[in-house]
């Protein structure tokens, strides 16, 4: 299932952190996880939100061009994002896609 936004404008546009977006510089679990549960909780109904792994940011700007996340760690963070997922009561399951960017593979979660 493809992303329901434009990720590349999304990173290239004028926009900085803010309650549906957070640019992560590589997997953190705890972190990231702490965000994906306050994204499907959704209290202000926003449908959730972005977090972009492999792109870090400075003063709620991604920083660019992105880190990135290495190639052949893409699979194992989605195997443990899953893993995490399932701890979720109700489990839940965001929507996950690897894209390039600058030549750089990040993560959207």
């Amino acid at each position: 299932m493809s992303l329901p936004i434009n990720i590349k404008d999304l990173i290239t546009g004028s926009v900085v952190e803010w309650e549906r977006l957070e640019f992560k510089g590589g997997w953190n679990p705890n972190e990231i996880m702490h965000t994906i549960t306050a994204y499907a909780n959704d209290i202000n109904n926003w449908g959730g939100g972005y977090v972009l792994i492999g792109v870090e940011e400075e003063n709620g700007r991604p920083v660019l061009p992105p880190k990135g996340i290495d190639k052949d760690s893409i699979d194992k963070i989605q195997k443990e994002l899953l893993n995490y997922c399932y701890q979720i009561k109700p489990n839940y399951f965001p929507i996950v896609e690897p894209i390039r960017v600058h030549n750089r593979n990040i993560l959207v979660i």
